[in-house]
């Protein structure tokens, strides 16, 4: 029944996320975390179909550009955060600087590991400000992202996304395990928990990552709905004085 679950947990969101978006009194914040070809693209089309795409922004973090690598590692992460009512996604994050910087030896050891807490004080950050966040390892194995690259040479209308640095990464499939074993370790917190999502098979994926954020937002509805009634008393209280004081007649 997978399919059909999916499919009530998917109109589900997009129900949650209008009140969060007319209440604006919360925002929420999902991490995707993964190998090359985890599916993070194709969970954040499916997963989230249902949302309004006025309220949802979609931030893809690549390599660090000059003026980001000038700056704290969280400088480019904050400025990206969503503001009360808003939903974002997180295609990658801060957790490159645990992980893709780390396994390539981009920065000493001290510096990457100073961040795990400096991560964890962030999240807390952003938790205390109403945001609510949801992290998600995409985890799939070395087998299923040997045939995912090779479907993709396979098919020309996904040729590309061929990359040859793809091939080069999994060189070090072992050595991001490890570091994305400690990542989650450290940084795995009762109010900020990592999700480690089955994703060889992607409907399972997908229940999974929707699974997970409804029981993050189906807690918060009944506050949402009686922000939502109080202001629309206000706003029936403040026309009704208008009519009485103008005379305005109601249709």
């Amino acid at each position: 029944d997978a399919d059909e679950r999916f499919k009530a947990l998917a109109d589900e969101l997009g129900e949650l996320q209008e009140l969060l978006y007319a209440a604006g009194a919360h925002a929420l914040l999902v991490v995707l975390q993964g190998m090359d070809t985890s599916g993070k693209d194709g969970t954040i089309r499916k997963v989230f179909a249902e949302m309004d795409p006025q309220g949802v922004r979609v931030v893809p973090f690549k390599a660090p550009t000059p003026l980001e690598l000038a700056h704290d590692f969280l400088w480019r992460i904050h400025a990206q955060a969503p503001e009360l009512g808003m939903v974002v996604l997180f295609n990658r994050s801060h957790y490159e600087a645990v992980v893709v910087e780390r396994v390539r030896q981009l920065v000493p050891e001290a510096t990457w590991r100073a961040r795990y807490e400096q991560i964890n004080a962030f999240e807390r950050l952003l938790l205390a400000n109403r945001t609510v966040l949801v992290k998600c390892f995409l985890h799939i194995s070395a087998d299923e992202q040997r045939e995912r690259l090779l479907a993709r040479e396979r098919d020309v209308e996904k040729a590309w996304k061929l990359n040859t640095g793809d091939w080069e990464e999994r060189k070090r499939w072992d050595d991001y395990q490890r570091a994305y074993e400690e990542a989650l370790t450290r940084c795995a917190t009762p109010e900020a928990p990592w999700y480690v999502v089955p994703a060889d098979g992607k409907g399972l994926r997908n229940l999974a990552v929707a699974e997970a954020v409804v029981e993050h937002l189906r807690p918060l509805r009944d506050g949402w709905l009686e922000t939502l009634r109080e202001r629309a008393e206000r706003e029936l209280a403040a026309l009704r004085a208008y009519r009485d004081a103008s005379g305005a007649e109601q249709d």
